[in-house]
């Protein structure tokens, strides 16, 4: 099986993981101290993907599809 992102990017993320368990990572525009693993984790892929390293696109998120039912439409 191939590998899910490179070794430089896995490189970017354990350097994300070593900031973060020092208390020195900070996120984005607030520049909050980070607290968690997987902020952590997506702050290094991002990092990663920015260097034009292999790592997958972003999962889109996906929105659920509002179901209107008979009573809704008979109230309008």
């Amino acid at each position: 099986m191939a590998r899910k992102y490179s070794r430089k990017a896995s490189a970017d993320v354990r350097r994300a993981m070593k900031k973060r368990k020092a208390g020195t990572l900070k996120s984005g525009r607030s520049g909050r101290t980070v607290k968690s693993k997987k902020q952590a984790i997506a702050i290094g892929l991002s990092e990663a993907r920015a260097k034009g390293k292999k790592v997958p696109k972003k999962a889109r998120k996906t929105t659920k599809k509002r179901k209107t039912s008979k009573k809704r439409k008979a109230k309008k």
